[in-house]
């Protein structure tokens, strides 16, 4: 598990181009969105992109989306839980 959560900071930074945030910043607790790391809704779609490509999981439901982009511990435990990649 601290293997995938490591490796989603990693894309989360590539993929949402936040050069000036280091790994050791992102702590697992984190909120995400809001007072955390400040994603907004565009970030949300670029998550849901990477969650089908990386890990062939679908979301459709916004609400379950944000459950899950809640903290990249929800994150990890989501994607362990329902991975098809």
């Amino acid at each position: 598990m601290e293997d995938l959560k490591k490796e989603l900071k990693v894309k989360i930074i590539e993929v949402l181009n936040l050069e000036d945030i280091e790994l050791s910043e992102i702590g697992d607790q984190d909120a995400l969105f809001g007072d955390g790391l400040g994603l907004d809704s565009i970030d949300a779609l670029e998550l849901i992109v990477l969650m089908d490509k990386d890990y062939g999981i679908k979301l459709s439901d916004p609400k379950e989306g944000r459950e899950i982009f809640q903290s990249i511990e929800t994150m990890a435990a989501y994607i362990a839980a329902h991975r098809t990649k």
